[in-house]
């Protein structure tokens, strides 16, 4: 590595006490740092393409997040067309993407200087919406989950689900989950999906507090392709309805309206410092 993009939460990291830490340590070291500092009052992108992320120089060869999970997925999303790998300095809370604790950080910036890595390869999802009202389509990217939830009043929705082009179920619920391994210790976790080895391949469906007492979260290859349709509501009438991904790019929807949801041909790609298992991971955040 050459050539570093330090990528700051500033909520995180207010005095930009640790930024200033890793940029001096990394420059004294011959390493090239650029530096993309977020406001502490930054809000969820509405725009799918970033301006700022054109504006990251090309030859930049590792990111270096410093928050949560939360900024981590913010970062790959802003830099999905870079193919950027990333490593996680984890100043929030469970941190499951974050490697690095602050306590051990000058030993990790040392093995990144020094190569001392591994990578590894993370699925992201790509969904398309395409409308009824003939506007043109939108597409978002994730790597952590696609959400459909409502909008407005707290009814129930009714999602048409459908793969490879297959009815599966009229689902009644607070709406739906769809997840990579990734996402797999994120709100899917929290609406009763499974957890799964970030590495590996394959996309879950969650729904979220469905309205029956036998629905279970279904895993999928990750060749399959999921379409889930918004048809009319109670009484026939129009639901509203929204398309999340990773809690930051959004996508309103309507009766009508379809998203269609695949493995994305992006990926995301975490330098790795530690040879820990997965099963060491969930261990130590299951004891805290």
């Amino acid at each position: 590595m050459s050539h570093f993009l330090i990528y700051t939460n500033k909520n995180k990291d207010r005095d930009l006490r640790v930024t200033n830490e890793i940029k001096s340590y990394l420059e004294c070291h011959g390493q090239k740092v650029t530096l993309k500092v977020k406001d502490a009052d930054w809000v969820a992108d509405t725009s799918e393409e970033s301006e700022e992320a054109k504006n990251i120089p090309k030859d930049v060869d590792g990111m270096i997040v410093l928050g949560g999970d939360g900024t981590v997925l913010q970062a790959a999303r802003e830099t999905k067309k870079l193919f950027i790998p990333i490593i996680g300095v984890n100043l929030g809370t469970l941190g499951y993407m974050t490697e690095i604790e602050p306590a051990n950080l000058e030993e990790a910036l040392e093995k990144l200087i020094r190569h001392e890595f591994t990578k590894e390869a993370r699925m992201m999802l790509n969904g398309k919406v395409t409308f009824h009202c003939g506007k043109p389509f939108e597409e978002g990217w994730a790597l952590n989950d696609i959400v459909i939830s409502r909008r407005g009043s707290m009814q129930m929705l009714y999602l048409d689900i459908y793969v490879n082009g297959q009815f599966l179920h009229r689902y009644k619920a607070d709406g739906m989950i769809v997840a990579t391994p990734t996402g797999s210790s994120s709100y899917s976790l929290s609406a009763g999906g499974p957890l799964v080895e970030p590495s590996a391949k394959l996309i879950m469906l969650t729904a979220i507090c469905p309205h029956s007492l036998n629905h279970r979260s279904i895993v999928l290859s990750p060749e399959d392709v999921i379409e889930i349709e918004i048809p009319a509501g109670r009484e026939g009438k129009k639901q509203t309805v929204e398309a999340n991904f990773d809690g930051s790019h959004k996508i309103s929807m309507c009766t009508g309206d379809r998203i269609r949801i695949v493995q994305s041909e992006k990926i995301t790609e975490f330098m790795r410092l530690n040879q820990v298992s997965f099963m060491e991971v969930l261990h130590k955040k299951f004891s805290e």
